[in-house]
């Protein structure tokens, strides 16, 4: 096995916490260290490490891990780890489908994620104008209730605000990844891509009627599979942004965004401009076939493998534009591929491909268990095209959410190794971010604690 160079930090500290990879930011690293921690980055240039590769940055004695979502975390690394002396691991993930947390209970080790949360303080302006006199609920409340209101009595307007309430706390995920959607589908809709290569080649030498006719998305409809917090949002991004039309579909229906479009439609109509609809779709199908343009947002199991394939891809619009920044294998790439060689204004935005995380699905399990490698690697011609916008799995890369995801991996781990309880609601993590505060005494997620008997901490009053 290779011997890695690391970067120490706090090199007299009692824990002897591993870092696979350098993270963005400085608040995890004193998180660690004023937990008493030692702290060893890898430096390594390689991208992806490999299982002997992190078994040897473990080493002897080690007390706690902070991976990444490219390494496989099975048998082997745990039981390294435990026999190491090590009780703590954490992925800088919200997902955790490359770590087998069958074999982390085998070995009592606890296993973090980064399920980072940020309250939205932004209201729309628009919504400004829909807020009672003299009432203290926010325009955005106000607006969803006066839409809410026309068709329910009171006992469904409470549950309505309670999933206002709810949604008002969104995961700064949800927002980053949302807003890599809401890119992707720009940029393939109008082309940017191939136009910026374009320029860059020299090759512009003049205005041309046709030079790179792209889409308008203004008053077109977009389509949603999948209308969880991520889907919502890439909706609400486009409703507000480009006035466009809503069709979803979920196996759950989204009052939520329901009301949210309705209640921009209104507003719309009483500015005496064309209002927004929405439609729940009976099928998957139904919303190929009516949308201009199509995000997925589903999660990846056995009934959303391929759920992207030749005959559904043959239902859409010729010039619809298909986005997918949630799994790769949704989408059959193969097939994919051979639709854009063959429809050539029909156009993508990728930034998850299929060869990475075909290889998880499991004939015994329903769901992910387990990461391959592979993931740079598109299927052969894909990045040969124009029509297809592909991008290196950046949907969390914005500075303040990666930041956050490096602290709470740090967090989960020092707290462990501190023997603090696990927070009481690893969806609401704010409290762990403050860098003007101290953290609170908690581990911010373990996806195992109930496993392990690991104590909760009780909930607070207010944060």
């Amino acid at each position: 096995m290779a011997a890695y160079s690391v970067q120490v930090f706090n090199a007299g500290g009692k824990f002897r916490v591993v870092s696979t990879k350098p993270m963005p930011g400085n608040q995890w690293i004193q998180a660690l260290v004023n937990a008493g921690c030692r702290v060893e980055v890898c430096t390594s240039q390689k991208t992806i490490l490999s299982v002997e590769d992190i078994l040897s940055l473990i080493g002897s004695r080690c007390d706690g891990v902070i991976g990444q979502l490219t390494e496989e975390w099975g048998e082997t690394l745990f039981s390294a780890l435990k026999k190491a002396g090590g009780h703590a691991f954490s992925n800088m993930a919200v997902g955790y489908n490359n770590v087998d947390v069958e074999a982390a209970n085998k070995h009592g080790i606890a296993v973090g994620n980064t399920p980072v949360t940020k309250c939205l303080s932004h209201v729309p302006s628009w919504a400004e104008s829909f807020r009672p006199a003299g009432s203290s609920i926010s325009p955005l409340n106000a607006v969803l209730h006066k839409s809410a209101l026309k068709e329910a009595e009171s006992e469904t307007s409470q549950r309505i605000e309670m999933t206002v309430d709810s949604c008002n706390l969104r995961g700064v995920l949800t927002e980053t990844t949302a807003e890599l959607a809401a890119a992707l589908t720009l940029s393939a809709a109008r082309r940017v891509v191939e136009a910026d290569d374009f320029m860059r080649a020299g090759k512009y030498d003049g205005w041309l009627p046709n030079l790179f006719v792209g889409n308008l998305l203004k008053g077109q409809t977009v389509g949603i599979i999948g209308a969880g917090r991520i889907g919502s949002a890439y909706a609400r991004m486009m409703v507000e942004g480009f006035k466009m039309n809503v069709i979803y579909y979920d196996l759950y229906q989204s009052k939520f965004l329901e009301n949210f479009v309705t209640a921009y439609g209104n507003f719309l109509k009483s500015q005496g401009e064309t209002p927004v609809t929405w439609k729940r779709a009976s099928s998957a199908e139904e919303v190929l076939r009516e949308a201009d343009v199509v995000s997925l947002h589903p999660v990846l199991d056995k009934t959303t493998y391929h759920l992207i394939n030749k005959e559904r891809l043959s239902m859409m619009k010729k010039e619809a534009v298909l986005v997918n920044a949630s799994r790769g294998p949704v989408i059959d790439e193969v097939a994919l591929v051979e639709h854009l060689k063959v429809n050539p204004m029909f156009r993508v935005g990728l930034d998850v491909f299929e060869a990475w995380e075909s290889q998880c699905l499991r004939a015994d399990s329903p769901t992910l268990v387990m990461i391959t490698q592979d993931e740079p690697y598109m299927k052969p011609g894909l990045g040969e095209l124009p029509n297809a916008v592909v991008v290196p799995h950046i949907a969390s890369a914005s500075k303040w959410t990666r930041e956050g995801m490096a602290t709470l991996a740090a967090l989960n781990v020092a707290g462990k190794l501190q023997g603090f309880p696990v927070w009481h609601n690893s969806n609401m993590v704010l409290p762990f971010l403050d860098e003007n505060s101290p953290a609170p005494k908690a581990c911010p997620s373990i996806v195992n604690a109930k496993v392990l008997g690991l104590q909760v901490a009780a909930p607070v009053s207010k944060m």
